[in-house]
């Protein structure tokens, strides 16, 4: 570089291309490569006076390139170390000239500095590896082509002043807000979501998962994975500790109980959860529109039972007396209901008890029921305090007990009669879900069989009384069965769920026995399946 030609600024830029610009850069890419590692989801402040921003600006998570501000700082080392270059090489040259060269250059400088230098993006980089990021795109340009910077948020340039540079954008420093509680973010670390931007708390608050008991947010473990139990139906969520640490479950639904609601605590030390406590059943009275409802259901399915079979509400204490003086074995790890056949004296509830402080049930009021045999079945027992749908799920199982007995089946396997009397039960369940609902679907192929054979016997029912009903001249009476009014939300789901709970059994007598007698009712029909078993004494195949 002899002498600057001063007719020509462009010229000079040329020349300035071939100085050794590696040290600078190289020095640069080294603060550059520690920035990216070690700044994860940082926010940058800068100062901006219409040309490009002071300090840095770093990235987040999912790795965006460099920003604007990075590639300011670039262009700045390049531009000193070439001044600097420029200044010593003139000394050399030409003393007397150097004020008047050393002006040139920085005005030709500052001219390259304000518009794109395909020239400058393409200066080779010294001792930069292969795989490393190429020279052409560490030095993007500073400024947009119309030299104004815009805020990603209001979309208004930044004007003189602090900015924000993250997220591959620039910001008003009040214009980066956090989408979930509309604050601007004045941390340095923040969360991003869908190229959204959270404070680091409320990201945790919407995101992290929060145990349903607790109500704290679920610890990682030692190799820093979230772990969580949840129920397979209700997908509760909880901490795993909360397995052993005595946190009661509801004896219905099996929900665990919440530290900020209180369950039921009845008498025996079960707990109702309050949802189940507002369709349950406390004493023998309550329980005997279920029972009508029930008796209805076999009389739909042709399967009426004539004995009048006392029904009868009882403690867990009570309950197992009874099962015991039967010296009968029950193959559920708790009984919630039995078919008695032998005479006794039981203590059934006789008024709905009162629910005192803490939530505890007070003043059950119980008293003997002695039990005559006038029949194969003396009384069907079921336990106090539960929801309606399970109340009646017990019931219509305890109820095909005594219709096998009271229609002189033979002794079976317990496979077969607990399996069958499932079956009643799931098809009772159905049918109380679908009247309660706006659809009257059936939704298993058994039930369909089921519903088909029921209107068979509708069929033959209404021939019969078709010529009574022509000569009825006035006011149809109203009919002696009210229509079920339809259940709530819960109501539905735990319906569901006992089903659910029918359908996945895994023990070999109710659920392989269930899934068998399904099988058959589906291929054969209820009336078919029940007629093979009467005779053979097993499901059909």
């Amino acid at each position: 570089m002899n002498k600057m030609d001063r007719r020509r600024p462009k010229d000079l830029y040329h020349r300035v291309n071939k100085m050794d610009l590696h040290p600078p850069i190289r020095k640069y890419m080294g603060l550059l490569s520690k920035i990216v590692k070690e700044s994860v989801n940082k926010v940058t402040k800068g100062q901006f006076d219409g040309n490009f921003g002071e300090g840095y600006s770093t990235q987040h998570a999912k790795s965006y390139g460099l920003h604007a501000s990075d590639n300011d700082d670039i262009d700045r080392a390049i531009a000193l170390s070439l001044s600097e270059e420029a200044r010593k090489k003139g000394k050399a040259i030409d003393t007397d000239d150097h004020l008047g060269e050393d002006e040139e250059l920085a005005r030709a400088l500052q001219e390259s500095l304000k518009d794109e230098h395909p020239r400058c993006q393409n200066v080779p980089v010294g001792d930069v590896h292969s795989d490393s990021t190429p020279a052409t795109s560490l030095l993007p340009r500073i400024l947009p082509s119309n030299g104004v910077r815009v805020c990603a948020g209001c979309k208004t340039p930044l004007g003189h002043g602090q900015f924000l540079s993250c997220m591959d954008s620039v910001w008003h420093p009040h214009c980066f807000r956090c989408l979930s509680c509309s604050m601007p973010i004045s941390e340095c670390e923040f969360a991003v979501d869908e190229d959204h931007p959270y404070h680091s708390s409320c990201y945790k608050e919407l995101f992290h998962p929060k145990c349903d008991v607790c109500k704290n947010f679920i610890r990682t473990n030692k190799k820093g994975f979230i772990e969580y139990r949840a129920h397979p139906f209700w997908m509760q969520k909880y901490c795993p500790s909360h397995d052993n640490d005595g946190t009661p479950r509801c004896c219905s639904c099996e929900r665990m109980e919440p530290k900020d609601i209180k369950y039921i605590t009845l008498d025996d030390g079960r707990k109702l959860c309050l949802e189940c406590l507002y369709s349950s059943i406390m004493d023998t009275n309550e329980c005997q529109p279920v029972y009508i409802d029930i008796q209805e259901f076999y009389e739909g399915l042709n399967m009426k039972v004539e004995q009048q079979i006392p029904l009868l509400l009882v403690e867990r204490q009570a309950l197992n007396e009874a099962r015991e003086a039967e010296k009968m074995g029950h193959h559920l790890p708790e009984t919630r209901g039995l078919c008695l056949s032998e005479e006794q004296i039981v203590r059934i509830i006789l008024r709905r008890p009162v629910i005192g402080p803490g939530n505890k049930i007070i003043d059950i009021s119980t008293g003997p029921y002695k039990l005559a045999r006038r029949c194969e079945v003396t009384a069907i027992l079921v336990l106090y305090a539960l929801p309606r749908l399970l109340t009646g799920y017990i019931l219509a199982h305890e109820m095909m007990h005594a219709y096998l007995r009271l229609k002189g089946y033979r002794i079976l396997s317990p496979e077969v009669e607990e399996g069958i009397c499932q079956v009643l039960a799931h098809l009772w369940l159905e049918s109380e879900i679908v009247s309660g609902s706006s659809s009257s679907i059936a939704t298993t192929s058994a039930a369909v069989a089921v519903a088909a054979e029921a209107e068979a016997t509708a069929a033959l029912a209404a021939e019969a009384t078709a010529a009574l009903a022509a000569e009825a001249t006035e006011t149809p009476s109203e009919s002696s069965s009210t229509k079920k009014g339809e259940k709530t939300d819960f109501e539905k789901k735990l319906g569901e769920f006992f089903k659910r709970q029918i359908e996945t059994d895994p023990s070999a007598i109710y659920g392989d026995g269930f899934r068998a007698g399904m099988k058959a009712v589906e291929n054969y029909g209820l009336r078919g399946t029940l007629d093979h078993i009467k005779r053979t004494g097993f499901f059909p195949r």
